[in-house]
């Protein structure tokens, strides 16, 4: 699970550097952001799952780490271009990177979603989109704090993010509800509803209202104070989308 959520990350997080406008935001951010994906990546490569016990996935396992290594290397040279400023070349190296995490994300999702099917196409819309939240979460969140050191920036970045992260919120609710609504009422115990209360609850409905939060503190550029916020809401997407893949492994569905 620790490769999964980690790759996860990845992807949200730079699925939210090709969404987020980049020309209002500094190069270090980008550099920050890049460095801590090639750490992540590096973590997901030495950590994916083998063996006869683990449930096989659309990518075998070497090919994930493969995958998690191309991500470590196009980070570094990433952050490598940010720190010379070289933007334009930054950029493709995030969006190079997005794709490759996002590749990865749907490699890791079971096997027995192989080929066409609308259950197919519901778990793989889940992996991507449970990325977004919780990556989109995390950008948001330290684009808060680069605000200490960027204290002249516009905020519309940090709101246009707050945007998106809502908009997250909204899609991965609608694919979990569709989920819920593939399960039969004698699959759900008494444990399975805590679980589902908790992964509503928390890690939908609790993010949700960080972000209506945050759009309002930041009427005011208190980008001290929104940051706190989204940091509440990155502990809520994260317990939110572990819960989700507890509840995945169980019932065998994306919630």
């Amino acid at each position: 699970m620790i490769a999964q959520i980690t790759l996860r990350l990845v992807a949200g997080m730079s699925l939210t550097w090709c969404l987020m406008p980049r020309r209002d935001v500094t190069s270090g951010y980008f550099r920050i952001q890049m460095l801590a994906v090639l750490g992540l990546a590096t973590l997901a490569a030495l950590t994916v799952p083998a063996g006869e016990s683990v449930e096989p996935t659309l990518l075998s396992a070497g090919w994930l780490k493969a995958v998690a290594v191309g991500v470590a290397v196009l980070s570094f040279f990433g952050s490598v271009m940010w720190t010379l400023e070289r933007r334009r070349a930054g950029t493709v190296l995030a969006f190079a990177v997005a794709l490759l995490a996002t590749v990865s994300v749907i490699g890791f999702v079971p096997h027995r979603y192989a080929g066409l099917s609308m259950e197919s196409a519901h778990a793989g819309l889940s992996a991507v989109s449970s990325a977004w939240l919780i990556g989109g979460s995390v950008s948001t969140m330290l684009l808060g704090h680069w605000y200490l050191t960027a204290t002249s920036m516009s905020t519309e970045p940090l709101k246009r993010l707050n945007v998106l992260l809502g908009v997250a919120v909204l899609v991965r609710s609608v694919l979990s509800l569709y989920g819920v609504s593939l399960l039969s009422a004698g699959e759900l115990g008494p444990v399975e509803w805590t679980w589902l209360a908790v992964r509503w609850l928390g890690g939908l409905l609790g993010v949700l209202v960080m972000t209506v939060l945050t759009a309002r503190i930041l009427k005011y550029r208190n980008t001290q104070s929104a940051t706190g916020v989204l940091f509440a809401a990155v502990i809520l997407a994260f317990m939110g989308e572990a819960t989700g893949l507890l509840l995945d492994r169980e019932l065998h569905v994306p919630l």
